[in-house]
């Protein structure tokens, strides 16, 4: 009986938008069901656990991406040789975040975030780890704000909240595997917010690696963002209400990266990006152009991270409350020749291609389905076909879950 109370209490905590210092209720019916709510038949369970925090307010919130996927490889490369890669399928737990915000100081905009991700690792195994735990302290100075500890990168969350609204299906350019991947989402550091009604920025000093590794040395990495509202309209999250129009200018210059290291080399990895997003309820259009370059002084070898690419995105959207969209994405990367390798002539450019179509459904205000499509198609070059093993064909469809 202990155990179902306290299991029930434990649930209730977690998803619980708020709690202070009071007792939680429970009842139980002959069967020994536990309700939150008294009812005929249903008697109070008494027990001394009370939900406490310190702080004046907790807010908890939950995003999983559920999803299925086949993955139909070319069977043939561009050499003319059998492909090597096979077919898969599989369902998945893409991603489960789980977070709470803390409102610990008088200002109501100030806050202690952290926040747990679940997903797999390079074996496989579904690990948890910390992606956000840091301060927020609100206006520092005039509009600005500061974040402390494992933050936030500049880029990302930009993205991801103004333009492209489907991380669930795929990452966006900078981040994503099948383009240039140099960087994710999160790092140990301090990053300032500036926002006002035509311009915001953000720009940060970080470890350098991301959240998933470790940092070794004195170097650091030295990322920006800065945005232009050339329509005065901030839109995050907002892309079925309102219309806006920015432009962005983003990179970073990342002293001693261990990304693209081999023999003991490091890099010293220089991306920046232009991004431009223009939306109206009814449809979205947004395209970016971005340059890596590895200053380091090595002759001999070329970061895996350096090269260049470009991607367009696109949404239509349909429906009295717009909750059907019509999506597209393009990329393109073209990788510095010799990338992750050490230099030998006569190797070649070549261009990693990707093409991403799909339909997506608001359920409801909590639950999103996406049935899409990706194409992968990377060119072939005369001294290397290994990274066309990846082209083909997926088939996913996902749920995404958000409370």
């Amino acid at each position: 009986m202990n155990k179902i109370v306290l299991s029930a209490l434990a649930a209730l905590t977690l998803g619980s938008a708020a709690a202070s210092a009071s007792d939680v209720k429970l009842f139980q019916d002959a069967n020994g069901q536990v309700f939150t709510q008294g009812g005929e038949g249903r008697t109070e369970i008494k027990s001394s656990t009370s939900v406490f925090s310190h702080a004046d307010k907790l807010k908890f919130s939950g995003l999983t991406y559920l999803g299925y996927v086949y993955n139909d490889r070319d069977k043939t490369l561009s050499d003319g040789t059998e492909n090597t890669s096979t077919d898969s399928s599989e369902f998945q737990i893409r991603r489960a975040y789980f977070q709470l915000k803390a409102y610990l100081l008088d200002d109501p905009k100030s806050y202690y975030r952290v926040t747990f991700d679940m997903s797999k690792d390079v074996t496989g195994d579904e690990k948890i780890r910390a992606k956000y735990a840091y301060l927020y302290l609100n206006d520092i100075l005039p509009y600005t704000g500061v974040e402390i500890g494992l933050a936030h990168r500049p880029w990302h969350d930009y993205e991801e909240h103004n333009s492209w609204y489907f991380r669930d299906i795929s990452k966006v350019l900078i981040e994503s595997k099948r383009d240039g991947d140099l960087s994710n989402s999160a790092d140990f550091g301090v990053m300032t917010k500036t926002k006002t009604k035509y311009f915001d920025a953000d720009i940060g000093l970080f470890n350098g690696e991301g959240y998933h590794a470790y940092q070794a040395g004195t170097d650091m990495s030295f990322e920006w963002r800065t945005t232009a509202h050339i329509l005065g309209v901030n839109g995050k999250d907002k892309q079925d209400t309102l219309t806006y129009w920015d432009a962005s200018f983003y990179g970073q210059y990342n002293k001693a990266h261990k990304a693209g290291a081999i023999a003991g080399k490091n890099d010293d990895l220089v991306f920046y990006g232009f991004h431009t997003v223009y939306n109206q309820p009814s449809f979205l259009l947004s395209a970016q152009y971005v340059k890596s370059e590895d200053t380091a002084e090595n002759s001999t070898y070329v970061s895996k991270q350096a090269g260049k690419g470009y991607s367009f995105n696109g949404e239509y959207r349909l429906g009295a409350e717009k909750q059907y969209r019509i999506l597209g994405r393009y990329d393109s990367w073209t990788p510095k020749a010799n990338q992750g390798a050490m230099v030998v002539s006569g190797t070649k450019e070549y261009e990693k291609k990707s093409y991403i179509a799909g339909f997506a459904w608001d359920m409801n205000r909590n639950v999103q389905w996406v049935a899409n499509v990706i194409v992968t198609d990377n060119e072939g070059d005369m001294t290397n076909t290994a990274h066309t093993n990846e082209n083909g064909t997926q088939y996913m469809l996902t749920a995404q879950v958000e409370f």
